[in-house]
């Protein structure tokens, strides 16, 4: 196995740069986190290859910025496998594509059975493409040989299977549908941060009673600053489950929070004054988080529609049956058709009357691309016009 070498200063980074700069065709990117171990997102290795100019292993914490390599290459396409995990980390150091190229979104739109690296490569080069240490703990220092071989593993094989997508793609005619959903990953927004972000505790529907909400608030709160302090992913400071815990035994003292031998994790001792500070203030708060967080715009959940909105309900399950049947025709997965939120949407607040062209502008409306709407408008415009009248010709019940 060939030792793969990482490059940690500005020197040899820019030497790269400019090696890179003379190189042809695209640029095979890919990033590792530590997800699961740190608190951030950042990228801890950046992987690189382009023909004619070679491999090239990142330490991002030593190197800093890429500006100078985005100068160098950021009008070509780059080539990435499920770019939408890796832009924002990318993006955080200056490296910011103009036109990507998305194997995983590719192989998806291709109708292939799995679309994972490791599968795809297999499936169209024959190779086979271990994939053990995709879960490692990449701020590791230094890296193992064998991750960082399974690191370049990830890009040096991309341009290759890319080639055979694109040709995949022309073929079946899904070359500008494969554009548009490019171009779309690449403009989409970061998701806004729920108002409450602390009800994402999972366990916390099991919390009763307001004051024990504004406890597990305040656990939640400050297991957060303690682990954006320290960089540490929060489940490994104390799980979960450890903090609900906490809240339903309702300790008293702090010594009663030590005692408690479901509160654990590797700093639940260490910091104990820190949760048990946490506590206490929810115990005083006078501002008590109310039973059930703001829905925003949430809608109801499809089971509920039948008893809340019959008629959205038909509308939604004929417009469901309909894009489905659309799906299985252009061999594309009925997520990538259109997403199952977009699809909810419009079926619960539709147009009227659910004319075509009222329903693409709601469909546009709600970001669904020129080739989703032109694929389903019609059919869900007539799924919807069907269903009423379903609705309509029903008997009617006696109250």
């Amino acid at each position: 196995m060939t030792e793969r070498h990482v490059i940690e200063s500005r020197d040899e980074y820019l030497d790269a740069v400019r090696i890179i700069a003379q190189g042809t065709g695209p640029i095979a990117v890919d990033a590792e986190r530590a997800s699961g171990y740190r608190y951030s997102q950042r990228a801890y290795l950046i992987q690189l290859y382009r023909r004619d100019a070679g491999l090239f292993l990142f330490d991002p914490p030593a190197v800093g910025r890429f500006d100078e390599l985005n100068d160098a290459i950021g009008n070509e396409e780059w080539v990435l496998h499920a770019a939408s995990q890796d832009l924002a980390c990318l993006r955080e150091v200056g490296l910011n594509p103009s036109t990507i190229f998305d194997t995983e979104l590719a192989a998806r739109l291709l109708g292939l059975p799995r679309v994972g690296l490791g599968t795809v490569v297999e499936e169209l080069l024959g190779i086979h493409l271990a994939k053990e240490h995709s879960a490692a703990d990449w701020s590791t220092r230094p890296l193992p040989a064998a991750w960082l071989e399974y690191a370049a593993l990830d890009v040096e094989l991309l341009i290759d299977v890319r080639d055979k997508l694109a040709d995949m793609l022309d073929a079946g005619g899904k070359r500008a549908i494969a554009s548009q959903e490019f171009d779309a990953t690449l403009a989409r927004q970061p998701k806004v941060q729920r108002q409450d972000p602390w009800r994402r505790l999972s366990g916390l529907n099991t919390v009763r009673g307001a004051r024990n909400l504004a406890i597990a608030r305040e656990l939640w709160t400050e297991r957060d600053a303690v682990a954006r302090e320290s960089d540490t992913a929060p489940g490994r400071l104390v799980p979960d489950a450890s903090l609900v815990a906490a809240v339903k035994a309702e300790p008293r003292t702090g010594s009663a929070l030590a005692a408690l031998r479901e509160f654990k994790g590797r700093a639940s001792r260490t910091e104990l004054p820190r949760w048990w500070a946490a506590i206490e203030r929810g115990l005083r708060t006078e501002d008590l988080p109310p039973l059930r967080g703001s829905s925003g715009d949430t809608l109801p959940p499809p089971r509920a529609w039948a008893d809340r909105n019959p008629e959205a309900d038909a509308r939604l399950k004929a417009a469901r049956e309909a894009v489905a049947a659309i799906s299985d025709d252009l061999a594309i997965p009925i997520e990538n058709l259109l997403t199952p939120d977009t699809l909810r949407r419009v079926a619960w607040n539709p147009p009227e009357p659910p004319t075509a062209d009222a329903v693409a502008n709601a469909l546009a409306g709600l970001s669904a691309r020129p080739w989703q709407i032109d694929a389903t408008a019609q059919a869900i415009a007539a799924a919807f016009v069907e269903s009423s009248q379903t609705v309509a010709d029903a008997p009617k019940t006696e109250s």
